[in-house]
């Protein structure tokens, strides 16, 4: 039996916040560049997700994770 992951969209910026703090991607990436870290069927239900939320797939990284608070300037 298959079991289908379900993504909120502040569940996505935070695994995006994740990703730019270990470096591995970086604000000024696209959006899609975050389909690398997840499987197939789990980037279509993300990338529903983010166009629900009015994301386009060729956005900045930035764009999505811009509500991120700072601990040190």
């Amino acid at each position: 039996m298959l079991h289908s992951l379900y993504y909120s969209i502040s569940a996505i910026q935070d695994e995006a916040r994740h990703l730019l703090e270990s470096g591995r991607l970086t604000r000024s990436q696209p959006i899609h560049t975050l389909c690398r870290f997840f499987r197939d069927r789990e980037w279509c239900q993300i990338e529903r997700e983010l166009e629900n939320n009015q994301y386009l797939l060729r956005d900045r990284i930035c764009d999505l994770v811009s509500h991120e608070c700072w601990q040190s300037d």
